[in-house]
This record gives structure tokens, sequence and C-alpha cells, in this order.
């Protein structure tokens, strides 16, 4: 599961460290608070050249009849993406890699609060997650849309949830956005526990409203 992420990186550092060339709709960075349906970065092959991109996060099949006219699909588990209906052309032919610098998880309390974590990957290099994305509309402007694909956590994760979203390597990147055949299915596994740390963060975190560099901070 992935709910919320964070994006620090400037646009310029994203388009050189993916080699991609950006477009001109990239939403505001840095952004500490990333909800589902904002627009995230995300890198896609477009005629044979990466293009780093606006998409929605929140993935619409081509069926729904409105953006709402169904499940809010912010991750794909990847060990069902190529069989479910929603994703399993994307997964062939529409996958992406959504920028993030890192993403939040939550526990509960005693009391039913949701207590949020900060994770982040321990070298403190931007994360890029598996993706897949969709253009869902009608008439000439269609609407971009993603998910994040999701695995089973690793054993430190799993401490605080039980899923977490599939984190690529630079190198695997070609493999993942199919620059390099087939076999992109042996990428959608758990990070090892030594790639990422973790901090509570502030309730804040919680609302979409909440705003700020000091969303990061450890408490």
């Amino acid at each position: 599961m992935c709910g919320r992420m964070a994006n620090t990186l400037p646009t310029d550092a994203m388009a050189q460290l993916f080699a991609a060339s950006p477009s001109n709709d990239l939403p505001d960075v840095p952004n500490y608070n990333i909800c589902p349906t904002n627009p995230v970065h995300t890198v896609s092959v477009q005629n044979g050249e990466r293009r780093l991109r606006a998409m929605r996060w929140g993935f619409i099949p081509s069926w729904y009849e409105t953006a709402n006219g169904g499940p809010l699909l912010i991750n794909a588990r990847g060990e069902t993406i190529a069989e479910k209906p929603a994703f399993k052309d994307a997964c062939r032919t529409r996958r992406c890699i959504i920028v993030a610098t890192g993403f939040y998880e939550w526990t509960k309390d005693a009391d039913g609060g949701r207590n949020p974590y900060y994770f982040s990957r321990a070298d403190q290099a931007p994360m890029a997650f598996a993706g897949v994305w969709q253009a869902w509309g009608k008439g000439e402007m269609p609407m971009n849309t993603c998910a994040i694909v999701t695995t089973g956590a690793n054993d430190r994760i799993s401490t605080i949830h039980h899923r977490m979203p599939v984190m690529l390597e630079l190198e695997q990147i070609p493999l993942w956005l199919g620059e390099k055949g087939k076999g992109a299915a042996t990428l959608m596994r758990a990070a090892p526990e030594e790639t990422l740390e973790f901090h509570k963060v502030s309730r804040e975190v919680n609302s979409r409203t909440g705003y700020g560099p000091h969303l990061l901070d450890p408490i």
C-alpha cells in the first residue's frame, strides 16, 4: 500500500537523473503531502523517447464513464496485476515510473488514532516506483492516470505495514519501461531491508491540507 508521498526533487534534477525530456504541465515541487488524485511526476516512453510528464495519481480504467465511476485505484498489486482487467493491458504495454523522495504509511494506536511514518531511502537518493498508466476520457485531450505497483513488505517494513511500493534501482528502469525487452515481472519484489529508513512524523500529514517541510521531521 502507498497512500501518500512526497517529492522534493527539482524538475531539472528529475529530468537529468532519469534521462527524460520534461513536459510543460508538471506539478509544482516541492510537495510534502501528495495525495491520491493529485498530479505526480512520471517517466514513460513515447515514440522511443523518455518523457517526464504529469499524471493523475489514481488509475482510471477505460470503461469508467466518469473519473469517479468506480473504486479509486492508486495501487496495483504486483501479484495479480497481469490478470486484473483494469491493469493487465497496461502491465504489458503502458508501464512507467513514478518519482518520489519518500512515502507515508500508518499504524493505529489503542484509541484508533492513525500514526504516520515517513519512509525514505537510506542513501537519500530519489525513489522510482514501478507504475502503470492509462489515458482516460473522451475527445482530444484524454487524462493520463497512473497507479503504483505494490508487493508484500520486507520484514522490517512489515512492522508498520504489510505492503510496500515496488522500488526500482536506476539500472532496472530500462527493463521496467520496456527498453530492454521482456522480463519486467522479475522486478516486482520487495526492496532489501537496508534500502529504506523510516521515522514517525506529525499527524498533520493525515489531512490533505497539511503542508510544509516540517511534515518530514521526526517526532
